[in-house]
């Protein structure tokens, strides 16, 4: 039934099933056992990180993961949800349709059902990382500023119906720029998820048909009520955003970009060396 993804669209390469702890439950065929068990730890750990993200896309009653999705150069990778304590992803080409296999996927795991679901193993850490606990906010208005804002990056987001938040951080993961309104705390917060997320994202390169370097481009985390984007910026930084989920994601990546491109890493607040992303 993994396979339906596989045959079914053009240009999408492997599926994988894996339980919230890192644990394959299916994959389709062409992977190596020990591929399998890369991507399923890979896949679980960016999970629980793309949840810890939740309160920097904003407060929210109900702040529930929708889905993370990886661009590579080469190709692409996606992760959903797929009942209590497991996953669906997946890897395509580049020129793969992001609707047909979005679409796939979520007919894939109706029709699987409780087939999927795995017992969870923990509850305490798993609540946290769901997003259903802790301060959820916005923009923290009480908090101590973050001493680290950007004019370049506010007028970015001024721009953008639904932009909410933007941090650049270094090559060490440390926060270098921040638009107004974000706490230290908070920056703080997002850099040290955004850093594992990094991480997992580019572990999974090899699931999306390239080499284990091969150039990540972006990672994008969707909640119900808004969205989170990792991207490269230029030379060793990550410039991380949030905005609602209205917002056109697109656009507003687009504009952040031209923020950084005119400003140049190196002239930002930290400095900074060469060196890809």
């Amino acid at each position: 039934m993994v396979r339906d993804i596989v045959d079914n669209v053009p240009r999408a390469r492997n599926a994988v099933v894996l339980s919230a702890d890192g644990i394959p439950r299916g994959a389709t065929d062409g992977m190596t056992e020990a591929d399998v068990r890369t991507v399923s730890a890979a896949m679980a750990g960016m999970q629980s990180l793309s949840r810890a993200t939740a309160r920097f896309a904003g407060a929210a009653e109900d702040a529930r993961w929708h889905q993370t999705i990886v661009e590579f150069s080469h190709g692409w990778v996606f992760l959903i949800g797929a009942g209590q304590g497991a996953f669906l992803a997946a890897a395509a080409e580049p020129e793969v349709d992001l609707q047909q296999i979005s679409f796939r996927m979520h007919r894939l795991v109706a029709r699987l059902g409780g087939n999927l679901t795995s017992a969870p193993r923990t509850s305490a850490g798993q609540a946290a990382a769901d997003g259903d606990g802790g301060e959820p906010s916005g923009r923290p208005q009480e908090a101590a500023s973050s001493g680290l804002e950007l004019p370049e990056l506010d007028r970015a987001l001024a721009g953008v119906r639904g932009a909410r938040h933007a941090v650049l951080l270094d090559d060490r993961g440390l926060p270098r720029a921040t638009t107004s309104g974000i706490s230290k705390d908070l920056a703080d917060t997002v850099s040290a998820a955004m850093t594992g997320l990094h991480a997992y994202s580019r572990a999974t390169s090899r699931f999306a048909g390239g080499p284990d370097d091969g150039r990540w481009r972006q990672t994008v985390v969707e909640f119900r009520h808004g969205w989170v984007l990792l991207t490269a910026a230029g030379d060793d930084a990550c410039l991380v955003a949030a905005a609602d989920h209205d917002c056109d994601i697109e656009e507003f990546a687009t504009r952040l970009h031209e923020v950084v491109r005119a400003s140049g890493t190196a002239a930002l607040p930290g400095g900074g060396t060469g060196g890809d992303v």
